[in-house]
């Protein structure tokens, strides 16, 4: 896994999940993210940059519905790229498609999202849709 360069959504790839994601159906959110060591400004670490972001965004998932549900700082990886890895991991349910583009395109988040873009090196941002085995 290539772990650099990639934290925000290209706009096609924004509109493809607009589009294409089925309306009115609960989406969970796999965020898999890799600090920078220091933020551009060389102020602040990557990840207390993020830790604000986290503490920022909070409130704004409650308005539309949504939670963490999990977060955990990597260990060590026992399967996968060795060579590189992320440094965390959080899990975000949201109750719909419509509750995440509210929330990420208000202006509220606008105000905030520079944390998370100052923090990362890699964003990875996987949705996913809740399965019964």
């Amino acid at each position: 896994m290539h772990l650099t360069n990639q934290v925000l959504a290209t706009s096609e790839v924004f509109v493809d999940f607009i589009k294409n994601y089925p309306s009115q159906t609960p989406v969970v959110m796999l965020n898999i993210l890799k600090f920078k060591e220091k933020t551009d400004d060389g102020v602040e670490t990557g990840e207390a940059a993020y830790n604000r972001y986290g503490r920022n965004v909070a409130p704004l998932l409650a308005k539309v519905g949504g939670k963490a549900i999990w977060a955990g700082n990597v260990q060590r990886t026992l399967i996968g790229d060795l060579t590189t890895e992320p440094d965390r991991v959080l899990i975000v349910f949201y109750p719909s498609k419509e509750a995440f583009i509210e929330m990420a395109t208000s202006e509220a988040y606008a105000k905030i999202s520079h944390d998370r873009e100052r923090a990362l090196e890699y964003g990875g941002l996987i949705v996913t849709e809740s399965i019964n085995f």
